[in-house]
């Protein structure tokens, strides 16, 4: 088999963070784990050609990035395409899940990547591609190629594929049809009398877990409290200086409101692409109301504005990804001293 894999700028040997910028560029033979994976494909299989992209640059240009992997692919005549494995790394896994899914579409290529079920590549693909269980830690890299390596092969040579728990990848949400010996009725008094004893089953239909959220105490005074607004609905200054994606963003930003008393919409623009934002745009205050928090913050109903407003786009964001950046927004918060926090969203 010919081989084709993709790693980000970490794991291709160029750099860490600081070269998160980096543009595709492509080497032939193995880099990296690409050796360890050689060996674990079996006589006859050579990786011949490595792409290596910066995190960043993978996600801020995917169809430019995407559109020259697939014809570097094309000429070469692959017959499978690795990525990763990306363990965590969450703008590694939506890059490498873009790539999957659109090498597998376009050349009919059967493409396998790895990743922690916490990554927000996980929710946007795992219905599109196989898409090994990885977890969080690079010390288990042999372990995960030898996972991806087996099913690649099966893949090529057309063999059927097992269940999640036998092959090791994340569940995919298919139904598949299956022959068993006991009715669902019986299925289902079996789960129960093992929950109820405590001993282990396994749910043919998983439930989406929400962790809880405690009830914070409320303010007591309001007129003595620091507010701060939030919001998911894209508005950036002009340039979006912070590249937050329209879809499925990685990032947020925090924009000084100092000594202003309102938006407007000269200044500001949308990286949003769930909703009609014309009126947004025509005034900024209607999505962000900087306007009737000062007028608040003078009549003293508040006791303070904060001076900065953060933003980030909810469209289509997987919850894993959202939980980090509740997390980080809500670091900045409490830093900056912050009481109360109005989020407003589309």
């Amino acid at each position: 088999m010919r081989v084709v894999h993709y790693l980000n700028q970490f794991f291709g040997g160029i750099g860490a963070e600081e070269h998160a910028g980096a543009p595709l560029q492509a080497r032939d033979g193995p880099v990296g784990p690409g050796r360890l994976l050689e060996p674990l494909l079996g006589d006859g299989t050579r990786v011949v050609l490595t792409l290596i992209c910066g995190d960043n640059y993978a996600v801020e240009n995917q169809e430019a990035v995407t559109a020259s992997a697939i014809e570097k692919i094309r000429a070469l005549k692959a017959d499978l395409f690795f990525a990763g494995p990306c363990f965590d790394a969450g703008r590694y896994g939506m890059a490498a899940g873009a790539l999957c899914a659109a090498i597998q579409a376009e050349l009919n290529i059967p493409a396998i990547t790895g990743m922690n079920e916490e990554n927000p590549g996980v929710d946007l693909y795992r219905d599109a591609l196989y898409i090994i269980d990885s977890g969080s830690s690079p010390a288990r890299m042999r372990e995960v190629l030898s996972k991806m390596a087996s099913l690649g092969k099966k893949l090529v040579e057309k063999r059927a594929i097992g269940l999640p728990a036998q092959e090791g990848y994340l569940p995919r949400g298919l139904l598949r049809d299956q022959l068993v010996q006991e009715t669902a009725a019986r299925r289902l008094v079996e789960m129960l009398v093992a929950k109820l004893n405590g001993t282990p089953f396994e749910s043919e239909m998983p439930p989406v877990a929400f962790e809880p959220t405690p009830m914070p105490a409320a303010i007591k005074d309001l007129s003595q409290a620091r507010v701060m607004l939030i919001t998911d609905g894209g508005l950036v200054p002009k340039g979006n200086p912070d590249r937050i994606q329209g879809t499925a963003a990685t990032r947020w930003g925090s924009y000084s409101v100092e000594g202003r008393d309102d938006l407007r919409g000269d200044d500001y623009e949308i990286s949003h692409g769930g909703y009609d934002a014309r009126f947004v745009q025509e005034d900024p205050d209607r999505l962000v109301p900087l306007d009737v928090l000062r007028e608040m913050e003078k009549r003293g109903v508040i006791g303070k504005l904060h001076d900065e407003f953060i933003s980030t786009s909810g469209r289509v964001n997987p919850l894993s990804n959202t939980r980090r950046l509740g997390r980080e927004m809500a670091q900045k918060i409490k830093r900056d001293g912050v009481d109360a926090v109005i989020l407003t969203s589309t």
